[in-house]
């Protein structure tokens, strides 16, 4: 029994985009008054909280002010201030994930050396404190370069092909990470409670742009052997476990030719791999999110049907307040949802919604994925 399930709680949100505004549109289910900080009151979760602060989530008197109002916080994007929440976390906030947790995941070097000292399986990788440092390094070529911390969305990585690449490195602490061929790229959304009692989302199969290096389109569940599956599986629940933290952790996974799995990167948090679940899943990734929240059950995670997503990405050459072309084209295909996300401008390569389309044959949800893309642009006046 839940006696307590009745009691209004406190909880904010770190950040205002996206993931906020879904998380948001899920509380109304709950016995919750939301708070959101966030630096731009335009921002997509504004007008879906009961309480909007504007305020830096990288600045540690905001986030301590913030959460001093809450009985809980989370984040929706990592680049926050983890001192404020250890300091909250001191006071007897509860921070989902836990900061400690968070300050591995958010800066990419130590989630490789977390890997690797968990002997956890992922590509071979070296570090490097600035460009310079590359020099030494091209016997390790070809590579991926990411930046230890800031990047996201495909932003702070650069593949280093030969010494002539060093060029484009950056300039600042980053990971080096060998260059794997690439069977299937798939991720795994593992929640795992204060009990450490787990629940696993089926694996999706993520498909990506090769020039933006942002995710296109995904399919769940994903097209993977069932030795694989399993591996994945073990693979994803052995790494939630290690951060000793409840919370929603998103793991990207490679799938080289040779049918091994590793492990890419991880997200603390409700992700773009799990958007499907509002209409593919019993339970959402974010309905999930609230019982880690609230401290209640967690909820099935079972398919009720097949999944394809399409990002809805703002198209080159196009800049200022948006416009979507070929909307109700497809809002007439059935079994087609459509999400906005509410922001006002678009730019080339901006995140600005997303399409689910539910059936039972992959052919068709591929077939699906791809008209969807053809006719729904993202534009601008």
């Amino acid at each position: 029994m839940y006696p307590y399930f009745c009691a209004m709680k406190k909880v904010g949100i770190l950040g205002g985009g996206q993931l906020g505004r879904m998380l948001l549109q899920e509380a109304a289910n709950f016995p919750v008054e939301t708070w959101v900080m966030e630096n731009d009151p335009e921002c997509p979760a504004a007008h879906l909280c009961q309480h909007f602060v504007v305020g830096n989530i990288r600045s540690y008197d905001d986030v301590y002010r913030f959460g001093k109002n809450c009985d809980a916080l989370t984040i929706e994007i990592e680049s926050v201030n983890v001192e404020a929440l250890e300091q909250l976390e001191k006071e007897g906030v509860t921070i989902i994930p836990k900061p400690a947790a968070l300050r591995i995941i958010k800066n990419k070097i130590r989630q490789k050396e977390f890997y690797q000292q968990h002997q956890l399986p992922t590509a071979a990788f070296r570090t490097v404190e600035n460009r310079s440092a590359l020099q030494d390094c091209l016997d390790f070529l070809p590579a991926a370069m990411k930046l230890g911390e800031g990047g996201y969305d495909g932003k702070g990585v650069q593949i280093l092909e030969k010494a002539e690449d060093i060029s484009l490195g950056f300039d600042a602490p980053s990971v080096l990470e060998k260059k794997v061929t690439i069977d299937k790229e798939i991720a795994i959304i593992v929640a795992i409670n204060a009990k450490g009692e787990t629940a696993l989302y089926p694996p999706v199969e993520m498909i990506f742009d090769p020039y933006l290096n942002l995710l296109d389109y995904q399919v769940a569940p994903a097209d993977i052997l069932q030795k694989i599956l399993w591996r994945a599986e073990a693979i994803a629940i052995t790494l939630a476990k290690a951060f000793q933290s409840p919370g929603l952790f998103a793991i990207e996974l490679f799938v080289d030719r040779n049918g091994d799995v590793l492990i890419n990167e991880t997200a603390p948090r409700v992700h773009n791999s799990g958007h499907h679940t509002i209409e593919a899943n019993t339970c959402s990734q974010y309905e999930m999110m609230w019982r880690l929240l609230l401290d209640l059950p967690l909820g099935n995670t079972a398919a009720l049907l097949p999944a394809s997503l399409v990002n809805l990405i703002g198209e080159k050459g196009h800049s200022g307040p948006v416009v979507y072309t070929g909307l109700e084209e497809v809002l007439k295909m059935d079994e087609t949802f459509i999400h906005l996300y509410g922001k006002k401008e678009t730019r080339p390569g901006r995140k600005m919604g997303h399409v689910t389309i539910l059936g039972r044959d992959r052919l068709d949800l591929t077939r699906k994925a791809q008209q969807v893309k053809r006719l729904l642009k993202v534009e601008s006046n």
